[in-house]
Parts: structure tokens; sequence; C-alpha cells
């Protein structure tokens, strides 16, 4: 199955929110990173942090769906995306040596 990946940055208003209001959405990320994963596609979802291991690069998901609309459906329904919390997006990765990993082996 063809592999997604979604990248994506804060935008300045959610640069602005109180810890515990950026808290309670990055929560509820989490909660929809695991509903997705329970429902069978793989899944994987962190942030980036630079050589000091100071976090602000962005985020980073990788996901398994059966097609391009298929993934950005499911990437639209990201809770960062839906309150407008962050500028995204979404590619297809194709490997160079043409094979495609099979991470549905790798559910668990």
């Amino acid at each position: 199955m063809p592999i997604f990946i979604k990248t994506e940055k804060f935008k300045d208003k959610t640069l602005k929110l109180s810890n515990s209001e950026r808290k309670k959405v990055l929560l509820m990320h989490k909660e929809w990173v695991k509903d997705i994963a329970k429902s069978g596609h793989y899944i994987h979802s962190g942030y980036l942090i630079n050589e000091k291991k100071m976090p602000g690069g962005g985020g980073l998901l990788i996901l398994e769906a059966k097609d391009f609309l298929t993934a950005k459906k499911i990437v639209e329904n990201d809770p960062m995306i839906k309150h407008e919390l962050v500028s995204w997006n979404l590619q297809e990765w194709v490997s160079i040596d043409g094979s495609q990993p099979n991470f549905s082996n790798h559910l668990g």
C-alpha cells in the first residue's frame, strides 16, 4: 500500500497559544493518531527538533493508505488541521528502488 508523508509547521497563532491550550490540542492530536492506528492504518507521528534538541521544526506524519485521496481525507481530520493551527503538505513517498515497505506487518 502507498506511503504518504505529511509535514507541518505551527502557524503564528498557534505559537501565541498558552501552554495549556497548546497541550490540549496536542493531546487531541495524539488521541486522533491512536484512533487511526486502532482502525488498522499504519500511522506514525512526531515532531522535529534541532541539533540542541529544541522543538520548533514542525511535525512529520507517516501514513499508509490506499491512495492520495484516502490519505488526504484522513489527514484533514487531524485536530491540528481542523483548528487551522498548522500549515501542512501531503505527499506520497516512493522508494528509489521501486519497492514499498509493508508497514501493515508492523501494526500492533
